[in-house]
């Protein structure tokens, strides 16, 4: 298969070439975006980020092998202007009560994760912009270290500290609430 860095090189003469670019991709940033903002607005994120794209192509640094850190480095400048303050959404988030399933819930890792939700909102409300971004790069849009520092024009070292901090911030603020029991062992309270 030809490395994305070919099909945007070609894509410089022959325009229809990117649109192989948009279906290996755009499945991937639409997610990110979505997890970030929403749905329509992720939407439309998603479906910015590759007209951007496609007229920046030319600036492209072909030498890397994925266009994917390029293209969530796009969303997230996008989301950026869009969300000036995710702070404002976070907090919404984290107001906003749990919807019921639609179908049973048997995973329950999943269930503590729905239960938690308002909790890590409102945890990565209390990100700097810095730190709540590159974090959510890893998280949501599944990059490695190396991918964010393309995806945000930073050295590897400063995505490492920010991951760093934002891990060292989301487990205090989380820690208390997982370590919180829900039941009580019967042969617990029998040694007491």
């Amino acid at each position: 298969m030809e490395a994305d860095g070919e099909v945007i090189q070609r894509s410089l003469e022959q325009p229809a070439a990117f649109a192989e670019i948009f279906q290996r991709h755009f499945d991937r940033v639409e997610a990110y975006a979505r997890q970030r903002v929403g749905l329509t607005v992720g939407e439309e994120i998603a479906a910015q980020t590759f007209l951007v794209a496609f007229e920046r192509r030319g600036r492209f640094d072909t030498g890397y092998q994925s266009a994917r850190p390029w293209l969530l480095g796009i969303a997230t400048n996008l989301i950026r202007h869009h969300v000036r303050d995710e702070r404002i959404h976070l907090s919404a988030v984290a107001r906003a009560p749990i919807d019921p399933p639609s179908a049973p819930i048997d995973d329950p890792d999943r269930v503590d994760a729905e239960r938690l939700r308002p909790l890590l909102a409102e945890a990565l409300r209390t990100l700097s912009l810095n730190d709540r971004e590159t974090f959510l790069l890893v998280a949501l849009g599944e990059l490695t270290y190396g991918q964010v520092a393309i995806a945000l024009g930073i050295p590897i070292g400063t995505v490492r500290s920010r991951i760093h901090r934002a891990r060292v911030a989301l487990r205090e603020r989380l820690d208390p609430f997982e370590a919180t029991p829900e039941w009580t062992d019967p042969a617990a309270e029998e040694q007491q």
